[in-house]
C-alpha cells in the first residue's frame, strides 16, 4: 500500500489550533476552519464527522471514566512511594512521571487521529492502530503490523481480566476486615469473594460506556469521600514537615517510579474511551480531555502521597488504609467506601477485557450478538471470580504481569507507534522527536526492571 505524504508529523499545538493551507504555507486561525477542504478544493475525509454512535459519550462523561481509571487503589501506595524519593523529590517525579505517562497516551491518539485520515477508517482499538501503522509504514516493518496487534491484544487482555480477579480480592478483603471486627470471629474470604459474583455480573451487564458514566461518577465520589477522610487523619496530629527529608538518594527513585506508573497508568482504557466520545478531536489538546483529567489525577497523587509521608514517614503501608486505626468508625467508613469504589470501577476495568473478547469473536455470531454478547460478559466475569477463589492471593503475579505489560505497552509500545507513523515524513528540527522517545524509553526499561523486581518480591515474600 503506498503512503500518501501528509505534512511532518502534528505537534500537539497543532492538534488544537484549526489551520488552513493557502500557498503552500500553514496559517493558524481562531475562527472555526473548513477543515473538510483541501488547498485544492477536493473534500478531504474527516474521521470526526463521519463517526457514527448509537450512544456516544460527552466530553464530560469521558472525562469522568478516565479519572476513574488512574484514581484507582494504587493511589493508596503514594505515601510508601514517597519513602523512596522525599517530600520535594516525591513531588518532582511524580510530575515527572505523569507527564510522561500522559505524554504516552497523548502520542497513541494522536497516531490514531493520523491513521483515522490516512486509511479513512472512524475508530480504531490500540491493537489496530499499530497494525495500521506498520502496515502501512516503512518497508521492513510491515511484516511487524500483525504479531504487534496480537500481543498488545492478548497482553491487555490478560493484564485487565487479572486486575479484575484482584479487585474482586480487594472488594472482598475491605469487607471482611470490618465485619471481623463486630462479629470477632474470622470469615471465610473465598466465601466472601464468591458472594461478590452475582453483583458483579450485573454491574458487567450495563450495555456501554454512555450508561457505564453514572457509576463512574459514584465511583468517584465514593473514593473521593474516602480519600477525604484520609486526609483528616493525615492532617491531624501531623508532625512539622521538616521532620522529613526534601530529597533521597536518586539510586531509590526507580522503586518510587515503579510504584506511581502502575498507580497511574491506564492506557488499556485510552482508545475504548476515545472510540465512544462524541467529539473525539477533544480527547487531546492542550485543554482536552486528557491533560484535564491527568491534571487532576497528579495534583490528587501528589497531595496523599506528600500528607502520608510527612504523617508515617518510613512506618506508612503499602495501602494508606493500613494505618487508620480500624477500631475507629470513620477508618471502618475509609474501607467501606474504598470498597464501593472498587466495585464500581469494576465495570470500566471489565469493559477493556469486553472489548477485545468482543472483537473476536463477533463475526462467529451474527444471528443473535446480543445474546451472545451478554452470554460473553457472564462467562468472563464468573472466570474472574473464580480465579480469585481459587488463588486469593494472586495479587503479586498480578502485579508481576502488569509490570511487564504496562511498561511495554503503556511506554514503550506508543512510542514505537510514532516513530513507525511519522518514518516517512521525518521526526522534527534536529529529529527531536526520536531524542525524546529515547528518554520515554529509557524511562520505560527503568519501570520494566523495577516493577518486576518488586513484584518478585512480594512473591517470593509470600511464600516464604
Amino acid at each position: 500500500m503506498v503512503n500518501e505524504y501528509t505534512g511532518p508529523p502534528p505537534q500537539e499545538m497543532e492538534t488544537f489550533l484549526p489551520q488552513d493551507g493557502k500557498n503552500g504555507a500553514t496559517v493558524y486561525k481562531f475562527t472555526p476552519a473548513k477543515s473538510d477542504v483541501e488547498a485544492n478544493g477536493t473534500i478531504q475525509f474527516d474521521p470526526f464527522k463521519e463517526r457514527k454512535l448509537e450512544h456516544p459519550t460527552t466530553d464530560g462523561e469521558t472525562l469522568t471514566h478516565l479519572l476513574k481509571a488512574s484514581l484507582g487503589t494504587g493511589i493508596l501506595a503514594m505515601p510508601v512511594a514517597f519513602t523512596y524519593a522525599g517530600l520535594a523529590g516525591g513531588i518532582l517525579a511524580t510530575v515527572f512521571t505523569a507527564f510522561i505517562c500522559t505524554h504516552c497516551a497523548y502520542v497513541l491518539v494522536k497516531c490514531g487521529h493520523t491513521l483515522y485520515r490516512r486509511t479513512h477508517r472512524t475508530a480504531m482499538s490500540f491493537s489496530e492502530i499499530a497494525e495500521v501503522a506498520f502496515e502501512n509504514g516503512p518497508e521492513w516493518g510491515r511484516r511487524w503490523g500483525m504479531p504487534t496487534s496480537y500481543c498488545i491484544r492478548y497482553g491487555l487482555f490478560i493484564t485487565y481480566f487479572g486486575t479484575c480477579a484482584v479487585y474482586t480480592v480487594i472488594i472482598a478483603t475491605n469487607f471482611q476486615q470490618v465485619i471481623e471486627y463486630y462479629y470477632g470471629s474470622p470469615l471465610n474470604l473465598r466465601v466472601m469473594i464468591a458472594l461478590l459474583l452475582v453483583p458483579l455480573i450485573l454491574l458487567s451487564w450495563i450495555p456501554n460506556l454512555k450508561y457505564l458514566a453514572p457509576v463512574s461518577m459514584v465511583a468517584n465520589v465514593f473514593m473521593g469521600v474516602g480519600l477525604g477522610i484520609t486526609f483528616y487523619y493525615l492532617v491531624t496530629d501531623m508532625p512539622p514537615v521538616n521532620d522529613r527529608p526534601l530529597f533521597l538518594p536518586v539510586m531509590q527513585w526507580p522503586a518510587f517510579f515503579a510504584i506511581v506508573i502502575f498507580a497511574m497508568e491506564a492506557i488499556g482504557v485510552v482508545m475504548p474511551l476515545e472510540n465512544q466520545m462524541k467529539t473525539p478531536q477533544n480527547f487531546i489538546g492542550l485543554c482536552g480531555v486528557l491533560n484535564q483529567g491527568m491534571a487532576g489525577v497528579t495534583l490528587i497523587y501528589i497531595l496523599l502521597g506528600f500528607l502520608g509521608y510527612v504523617k508515617y514517614g518510613d512506618e506508612a503501608q503499602g495501602s494508606i488504609t493500613l494505618n487508620l486505626p480500624i477500631e475507629e468508625i470513620p477508618a471502618q467508613a475509609v474501607k467501606i467506601l474504598i470498597a464501593l469504589a472498587v466495585y464500581c470501577t469494576f465495570g470500566l476495568q471489565f469493559y477493556v477485557c469486553l472489548d477485545i473478547g468482543w472483537v473476536a469473536i463477533k463475526d462467529r455470531f451474527t444471528k443473535r450478538p446480543k445474546l451472545v454478547e451478554y452470554v460473553m460478559r457472564t462467562i468472563l466475569v464468573t472466570a474472574a471470580v473464580l480465579l480469585a477463589v481459587a488463588v486469593p492471593t494472586i495479587g503479586p503475579f498480578i502485579g508481576l504481569i502488569g509490570a511487564f505489560c504496562f511498561s511495554i505497552l503503556g511506554l514503550l509500545i506508543p512510542i514505537v507507534i510514532e516513530m513507525v507513523t511519522y518514518w516517512e515524513e521525518g521526526f522534527g528540527p534536529g529529529n527531536w522527536i526520536v531524542w525524546k522517545n529515547v528518554v520515554v524509553f529509557v524511562f520505560g526499561i527503568i519501570a520494566l526492571v523495577f516493577g518486576s523486581k518488586s513484584s518478585i518480591q512480594d512473591i517470593l515474600a509470600l511464600y516464604a
